[in-house]
């Protein structure tokens, strides 16, 4: 009898970790989509006022530079950052990525913008879905998707030099690949963000924030390579 009691509390126990594992994964969710809402307003709101939009077009390479500070600042500091600084900077992010892709927005049809993005959640459900539940450990996958990411900045640039239109085919196919794998990887990883934020309470917020930013970073890539890809221009 005392055994089976025993069985019984761990099992319980082990039950409970389960449920607060989901809910720390549904908090990310949360923040993730509410980042991507906030990008969607900033979008329209960007192309509906022509001052805006021409204030972004003339300072795109400002807000680039701005937001990779960010995402290199909440991700260096996200342990000591009060919880309202780390949600304050994940909207601020989100914003000015809203305000910059406007400008890639206008030049395809609302058509094929809802048929990417359709494309895009479905992707990016069954390769998050595969990351949450598969036992396999993703950390080397996770690495090399990471090389093959240093290498697909390192050919942008050098297209931004020779303008060949193969290359930009070849590197937002690679892309997309790349950001597919790190879809899993990141959702595995956010398991490990959980036991953190067990371990620090006051700071599990952050946790949720700093998983949020890496799905985020991971949905926005696939979209804009997909829209690269299949995209229908104006």
């Amino acid at each position: 009898m005392r055994s089976s009691l025993t069985e019984h509390s761990i099992l319980a126990l082990q039950g409970e970790e389960v449920g607060e594992q989901r809910l720390f994964v549904q908090t990310v969710y949360a923040w993730m989509t509410g980042g991507l809402l906030v990008t969607t307003l900033s979008a329209w709101a960007t192309l509906s006022i022509p001052v805006i939009f021409e204030l972004s077009l003339s300072l795109r390479w400002v807000l680039a530079i701005a937001m990779i500070g960010l995402v290199i600042y909440l991700s260096a500091r996200i342990e000591q950052m009060a919880p309202s600084t780390a949600k304050g900077l994940f909207l601020l992010y989100s914003v000015l990525t809203g305000s910059t892709l406007a400008v890639l927005f206008y030049a395809y049809t609302a058509e094929s913008l809802a048929t990417v993005f359709l494309i895009t959640c479905g992707t990016f459900a069954a390769t998050a879905l595969y990351g949450y539940t598969t036992k396999r450990d993703l950390s080397s996958l996770g690495s090399f998707m990471f090389m093959g990411l240093i290498g697909i900045i390192l050919a942008s640039l050098v297209n931004l030099f020779i303008q060949s239109s193969a290359l930009t085919f070849a590197t937002s196919l690679i892309t997309v690949v790349v950001f597919v794998g790190l879809t899993a990887y990141d959702m595995q990883r956010i398991k490990g963000l959980y036991l953190l934020a067990t371990q620090n309470e006051i700071r599990a917020t952050n946790y949720a924030i700093i998983g949020a930013l890496a799905l985020y970073l991971d949905f926005v890539n696939l979209f804009l390579n997909l829209l690269r890809l299949l995209g229908r221009r104006r």
